[in-house]
Parts: C-alpha cells; sequence; structure tokens
C-alpha cells in the first residue's frame, strides 16, 4: 500500500490528523519533525536559532530521503515543499494530501510561532511565508483537503472518503 504524505501550513493539524488516520487505516505513523529531532538530538526551533532557515532545510531534506517506510501516514513538516528531492522521494512511494487552511486559520492556530519550529527567512512575514508556500503545496498535492473551521475528525474523514474514491486504499 502506497503512504499517505501530509503536507501543509504550520498549523495545518498534519501531526493530529496523522496519528488518526493512521489508527483508521491501520497504517504505521511516521512525524518527519519528530524524526528530525531524534537523529539531531535538539528542538527544531533550536536547529533554526542556531544553524539558520537553510542549514534546517538540508536538515530536513536529507531526513525524509533516509525515509523508507511503507503502508505508512506521514505528516512533514511545513517546509518540506521547498525541497525538490524531498517531494519527489515522498511521491514515489505515496500519495500526497495537502491540508488546506486559511492564512486567518492557520495565523488562529499559531499561537508558539517562536518556538514552534517555523521556518521563516529574515525579514519575512507569517502572510509572506503563507503566499510562498500555497503554490508548492498546490503544485505537489495529489489530493487537497480544505480543513479550515473543520474539527480534525471531519478531516480525517473527508481524507478517507477520497482515497477510498481513488481506489488508494480499500472500500
Amino acid at each position: 500500500m502506497k503512504n499517505i504524505v501530509l503536507t501543509g501550513m504550520p498549523g495545518a493539524g498534519k501531526s493530529a490528523m496523522g496519528v488518526i488516520l493512521a489508527k483508521t487505516l491501520g497504517m504505521d505513523f511516521t512525524d518527519t519533525d519528530i524524526a528530525i529531532q531524534e537523529q539531531e538530538g535538539r528542538f527544531l526551533q533550536e536547529i533554526i536559532d542556531t544553524e539558520g532557515p537553510e542549514s534546517f532545510l538540508k536538515i530536513e531534506e536529507k531526513t525524509i530521503l533516509s525515509l523508507d517506510g511503507r503502508n505508512a501516514v506521514i505528516a512533514t513538516g511545513g517546509s518540506v515543499v521547498f525541497s525538490r528531492r524531498a517531494m519527489e522521494h515522498l511521491k514515489r512511494d505515496g500519495v500526497v494530501v495537502y491540508l488546506k487552511v486559511s492564512f486567518e486559520e492557520m495565523e488562529k492556530r499559531l499561537s508558539n510561532i517562536t518556538t514552534r519550529g517555523i521556518v521563516l527567512h529574515a525579514g519575512q512575514s507569517l502572510r509572506d511565508m503563507y503566499s510562498g508556500r500555497v503554490p508548492l503545496y498546490e503544485k505537489y498535492a495529489d489530493i487537497t483537503i480544505d480543513c479550515s473551521d473543520e474539527d480534525f475528525e471531519t478531516v480525517v474523514e473527508k481524507i478517507v472518503r477520497e482515497l477510498k474514491n481513488r481506489k488508494i486504499v480499500r472500500p
């Protein structure tokens, strides 16, 4: 069975919904942000603060390229779409589900922006980050699920329904 790769903005719910989706479908679960922290032995924000966004993106790419899972739901970090190589690796064995949220919804959900490990370049606003990433999420998405103003269970139901309709998972 193909992996299901969740992408989207910080605060879209990739990690939380990923766990629920994996349980629902009887699949393994991988959170690439946690994999980075385990491999590096430090928090995401610490890596970004001490080494800078570009170094973090290289570490993220290396971590994703090292993934070799099958039959897994993979929750990615929001910045994964900056790496063509990482996205091609994920798409080779998986279907990419873009969890779409509005800017306002993302902003509302991000209460811990300075400690969360969000890649923001010098002088970049949250709005700039949002506008820069949306076209990349759309480019790589096999499936787009709008999850603004929806609870996690409802979004997971939408994802499962879409996966079944496309015969990616068994009905």
